[in-house]
């Protein structure tokens, strides 16, 4: 069930050109997937109007807490960035469809590039609490790009590349040794799109299900104003309804 809720923020960690936001609603949370999104009120943003769509990074429902990982691309997000603590939030939250849940058993690899990332923390703790553990390979231009490594550690085996190889491996994540030693049943992917293409047609090659997280431009957050639309074999979608996470064989890709 939807929420419009207003939160407080609690704790602000700098990680350079992203920050980590957490904050705590007097509400208690509802259901939230891994991989659903909320919108974000900009206050005090004269030029930002409309909510900023912003992933889900991590959800403490004892403490009816949501952490947003923020990378400050535009006007709204350099907003958010420098909130400070007891700031108010308003958000619409959850939304959109998440992540499949494998089953136990399944080996199941997580791909991130970039603040891609973001979204697969949360989904990495929910597979550990259902007894399965992930393995992550996460992805960014430089070491810098890679945020929280040792947490996501802590959830399963993880790997990294690095496009300048400051951290890990050199190159893009479909180059990663990784993909010729071991051998997964699913695998899901959330990056800059041409990475999201670049790994679908590797799981495709090796007859692998495979799910990605879409980051189209949005507007409403709701399906009414048609902005985030992609093409898929059932007609066009609203990445922020239908989405944002798409089994490849759906897109026209």
């Amino acid at each position: 069930m939807k929420q419009i809720t207003d939160f407080i923020l609690v704790e602000k960690n700098d990680y350079g050109r992203s920050v980590l936001l957490r904050l705590r609603s007097d509400r208690a949370l509802p259901e939230i997937q891994p991989g659903q999104f909320v919108q974000v009120r900009v206050d005090g943003s004269p030029s930002t109007y409309l909510r900023r769509p912003i992933s889900i990074h991590d959800v403490d429902f004892q403490h009816n807490e949501i952490a947003l990982l923020v990378q400050q691309v535009g006007e709204g997000t350099k907003h958010l960035a420098v909130a400070e603590t007891g700031d108010v939030i308003n958000m619409v939250l959850p939304l959109g469809n998440g992540f499949s849940i494998p089953e136990k058993g399944e080996k199941c690899l997580l791909v991130g590039g970039g603040i891609g990332i973001a979204p697969l923390f949360y989904f990495a703790k929910v597979l550990v609490e259902n007894d399965i553990r992930p393995t992550l390979l996460l992805g960014g231009k430089t070491k810098s790009d890679i945020i929280r490594l040792a947490d996501y550690q802590q959830l399963g085996d993880t790997f990294v590349t690095t496009e300048d190889g400051s951290l890990g491996e050199k190159g893009f994540v479909t180059m990663h040794s990784l993909w010729q030693k071991e051998v997964f049943d699913k695998i899901y992917v959330c990056g800059p799109k041409p990475m999201m293409k670049a790994v679908a047609k590797l799981a495709a090659e090796k007859n692998v299900w495979c799910e990605v997280s879409l980051e189209n431009l949005m507007a409403c957050g709701l399906g009414a104003c048609l902005c985030c639309v992609e093409d898929t074999v059932d007609g066009h979608m609203c990445v922020c309804k239908e989405g944002p996470v798409f089994n490849t064989r759906r897109l026209k890709w």
